[in-house]
Order: C-alpha cells, then sequence, then structure tokens
C-alpha cells in the first residue's frame, strides 16, 4: 500500500508541477528564463517539488529497507509540515484574490489543496510518530528561513515578489519582516502541534494494540 500511494502521489505532483510550468511559459509576461525562475520562487512549487522528490525516491526504494535518510523519522513530518503550510496560507491568504479556471484551477487545486491532503494522510499512516523530537524543528525552519532570505534578496534586484505579504514595493520593508516573522512562527506552531499529534495518535495506537 505504501508503495502503490508514493507512486499515486508522485505522479500526481510531478503532472501538476509540469502543467503549471507549461501554463507560466505559455502566459508569460517576460522571457522564458525570467518566468523560469519567478517558477521556482514560489514557495508553493519549491515545496511540491520536494514532495514529489520524496515521493518519487520512496517510490524507487525496495519496500523492506528502512535505511537511508529519507525513511528517518521525522523527515517526513517535516515535508508534511511545509505543505500544510502551503495549503492553509493559500486557503486563508491568497484564494480569495486568485480566481484560475480551466486547466489552471485544477493545477491550482492540485498544488494547494490536494496534495496538503495526500500528504496528511500518508503522514498519518506511515510516519513513525512516536520517534519524531521536538529537537527537530529547529532544522526544519532552515529550509523557509532560507527561502525568505532568497525572495527578498532577489525582489530587490527583480522588483518581483510572489507573494503579496512579502512585497516591499507594496508593504515596505518593516511590514514585510513582521509577517515574515509571524509565518515563522506558524511554521514553528504547526510543527509543534504534528509532533504532538503523532505521539499522542503513536500512543493510542499502541495503548488498543496492547489491549488487544
Amino acid at each position: 500500500m505504501k508503495k502503490n500511494l508514493s507512486i499515486l502521489f508522485a505522479i500526481i505532483a510531478w503532472f501538476a508541477l509540469l502543467t503549471q510550468y507549461y501554463l507560466m511559459i505559455e502566459n508569460r509576461v517576460a522571457s522564458v528564463g525570467e518566468t523560469t525562475i519567478r517558477f521556482i520562487s514560489f514557495f508553493t512549487i519549491l515545496t511540491n517539488s520536494i514532495v514529489a522528490v520524496y515521493f518519487t525516491i520512496v517510490s524507487l526504494k525496495n519496500a523492506s529497507d528502512s535505511s537511508g535518510k529519507i525513511n528517518k523519522p521525522g523527515v517526513l513530518t517535516a515535508v508534511t509540515v511545509y505543505i500544510t503550510i502551503v495549503g492553509l496560507v493559500y486557503q486563508l491568504l491568497l484564494r480569495q484574490i486568485w480566481h484560475p479556471t480551466g486547466l489552471q484551477k485544477l493545477v491550482d487545486e492540485l498544488l494547494h489543496s490536494v496534495m496538503p491532503v495526500f500528504v496528511i494522510l500518508y503522514w498519518y499512516l506511515f510516519e513513525e510518530k512516536s520517534l519524531v523530537s521536538y529537537r527537530q524543528v529547529p532544522k526544519w525552519l532552515i529550509y523557509p528561513l532560507i527561502y525568505l532570505v532568497y525572495i527578498l534578496i532577489r525582489g530587490s534586484m527583480a522588483g518581483f515578489y510572489p507573494y503579496p505579504f512579502v512585497d516591499v514595493t507594496i508593504l515596505g520593508l518593516k511590514k514585510v519582516l513582521i509577517n515574515s516573522v509571524l509565518l515563522t512562527g506558524v511554521f514553528y506552531l504547526i510543527s509543534l502541534l504534528f509532533i504532538f499529534v503523532g505521539k499522542l495518535t503513536a500512543r493510542d495506537k499502541k495503548q488498543v494494540i496492547n489491549q488487544g
């Protein structure tokens, strides 16, 4: 089951990513090179790429092989936290200002709604939740913090900010930094929540097994 789900989710993720890139190139307002850079400047794209790579690697590994960093407890939880943030930010902050249609709407829902749900389900089924440590959370924050630094530097040079809440030209640097601190806090809290819920469900499952 794990391998079959991994293959299915990998296919869906790659389809959504490649189709989104195609649509951006087809509707570009800048050069192909600039459009490509903008494409990989979206946290949604980078995170769904991480998801796609993760499921691809799991799909290619032997089901009985539990070795390797990809299966280390916490890796799946970190990926789940990232894609959950993608879903939450889109649903709460971006959906109201973006109204795609046709193929773009399908891809949009796959990237922002479907994949987060799929990954959370996969995490619930297969993560070694009892072995995930709260001490891992600071390491998980490295990715979003590096991303933040990148888009601010890139934005200052190219004038392109992928999301309105980090657009320095409109909000100013102070407001963007405040938003960034708040988002970092959300990352931290969501990470703690997943670990807490994971340990809780793992304990309950163990109790049920022992009682049985």
